[in-house]
């Protein structure tokens, strides 16, 4: 099935055969996207939705100044833009950070998967639910973190996230992302983001290198982070003392 994903780790398990049939019937791919393709923008028509097979796609803004700064990144598993489904458009532009492959819904399906599946219409809303719930977090991370906390944040998130999807085991998980992107989703400038790193490597909690993470001390990385897994609604049981100072 090309949505095996979906809401894996989060709430899959309650979605009848029937229903999860009926979702990947609906959806068409995978489709090749390139590296840094912008796939919707900001304040255009969307008359489908996109659901991430394989790789990474951000969402972003741009100031006057064209600097941009990321206010997402989905991950495999993710219905990317279903928010365009009842608004019809979106605030913000979303592309791919590296080389992904994605399926198509088209609305009208989906108007009719409304109609007839209502356990499976409240599983859509609940994935909606589940990015507003990030946003959240990420306001929180920008706006009360440090940058040492922000991008060990960002880290430890990601890991649930990509553990839920079978994409990162013991901590070890690859992101081909580029530096500045990391500075862009975290509110800090390339510098800082580079000295933010190595001090997180000085210390053995965590590296970035080569488009691959590993996090050396997952309960130190989440005590800088005040990262706490509840806002992610796992439907797996997570060992708190890992992940709590």
């Amino acid at each position: 099935m090309l949505t095996d994903l979906f809401l894996a780790g989060r709430g899959r398990g309650v979605i009848s055969p029937e229903d999860l049939a009926a979702l990947d019937a609906i959806v068409s791919g995978p489709h090749e996207v390139p590296a840094r393709t912008t796939l919707i923008r900001r304040g255009e028509p969307v008359e489908r939705s996109t659901y991430l097979l394989d790789g990474y796609v951000c969402r972003y803004m741009d100031d006057r100044q064209g600097h941009r700064q990321l206010v997402a990144i989905q991950v495999p598993g993710d219905f990317i833009d279903l928010h365009a489904y009842p608004m019809k458009r979106l605030d913000h532009d979303v592309a791919t950070l590296g080389p992904a492959r994605v399926a198509y819904a088209d609305h009208r399906a989906i108007d009719k998967l409304v109609r007839e599946r209502p356990m499976l219409t409240r599983m859509l809303w609940y994935s909606t639910l589940l990015d507003a719930a990030m946003h959240r977090e990420w306001i929180f991370r920008l706006g009360r973190l440090g940058a040492n906390g922000r991008i060990a944040h960002l880290m430890c998130e990601l890991d649930v996230r990509l553990s839920m999807v079978g994409l990162s085991k013991d901590g070890r998980f690859s992101l081909p992302i580029t530096q500045m992107d990391l500075a862009e989703a975290c509110g800090v400038t390339n510098v800082h983001a580079n000295r933010t790193l190595r001090a997180l490597r000085d210390r053995d909690l965590m590296t970035f290198k080569s488009g691959e993470v590993v996090i050396h001390n997952l309960k130190a990385l989440a005590a800088l982070a005040e990262f706490e897994p509840e806002y992610l609604y796992a439907d797996w049981s997570v060992d708190l003392s890992q992940v709590e100072g």
